[in-house]
């Protein structure tokens, strides 16, 4: 088995490193690997791919004592932000579509504001580690007064001996983790595949912090869902998203961390 950055594994699968079965961070590690590796109909089923789903939450030291409620709080003085690195990190790819889209919606919608407020968010996080993983393990260490991840990470934390609190924000995006054969899968692989979409499996994910895809099997109470929750259809899908934000040099978050 191999873990890392959703990034770093799907550019090593498509260098040749043999998988079975591919669950990563983000759509568009997947159809890196298309047609190549991965056919086109790879997320043909009701879930779109989708296996496993999260929120962005903001993970606080305990007792939270720099008052985090909302992203805003992000950006105040003396406020250190750890986040992985969107270049390499599937996870921070989510993180910074979630703080860009929720000061949208803080700002009746005006761009030039949520693009301030991503630069501002860039300034509070001056190291990026490489993956979600990596962030988590930075901030276990007691760098940063608060991490931007997934829901799921701050609850594996507090499962392996972590004691930090954390906050969902009211706007928050719906993190949706996927799952693709490659070509040639064995029977193995495609079974063991069609089993993570039973409720069986799809509790397992539910114990350990993801919500499942099921949504009659999403525990409300300990999983709510946030008042203002987005998808990455509100940006116009992966294909639109990954050209205005992720460009090198010329990208959205390429602009934003530059200042």
């Amino acid at each position: 088995q191999s873990y890392g950055a959703s990034g770093d594994q799907s550019r090593a699968v498509a260098a040749g490193q043999k998988a079975d079965i591919l669950h990563l961070a983000l759509e568009p590690d997947v159809t890196r690997l298309v047609p190549s590796l991965v056919a086109p109909s790879w997320n043909d089923n009701r879930y779109r791919g989708a296996v496993a789903n999260s929120v962005v939450v903001l993970v606080v030291r305990k007792g939270n004592p720099k008052h985090i409620k909302d992203w805003g709080d992000l950006v105040k003085p003396g406020v250190t932000v750890v986040t992985a690195d969107p270049i390499s990190s599937g996870g921070a790819r989510w993180n910074a579509l979630a703080a860009y889209g929720a000061a949208l919606r803080e700002n009746d919608h005006d761009t030039q504001a949520a693009f301030n407020y991503l630069k501002a968010f860039f300034q509070h996080a001056p190291t990026r580690p490489s993956s979600a993983r990596d962030a988590l393990t930075l901030f276990s260490k007691g760098y940063g007064d608060v991490l931007v991840t997934y829901e799921s990470e701050a609850i594996y934390a507090n499962n392996h001996g972590e004691d930090d609190d954390y906050v969902i924000p009211k706007d928050t995006i719906l993190i949706q983790t996927v799952l693709a054969l490659p070509k040639g899968a064995s029977k193995a692989a495609r079974d063991f595949a069609k089993f993570l979409y039973t409720p069986a499996a799809q509790q397992e994910f539910a114990k350990v912090g993801f919500r499942s895809v099921i949504p009659s099997l999403v525990d409300k109470k300990a999983y709510p869902k946030p008042a203002g929750l987005f998808t990455i259809n509100n940006f116009g899908g992966w294909a639109t998203v990954v050209p205005q934000f992720f460009t090198p040099k010329t990208g959205l978050i390429a602009k934003a961390e530059a200042g």
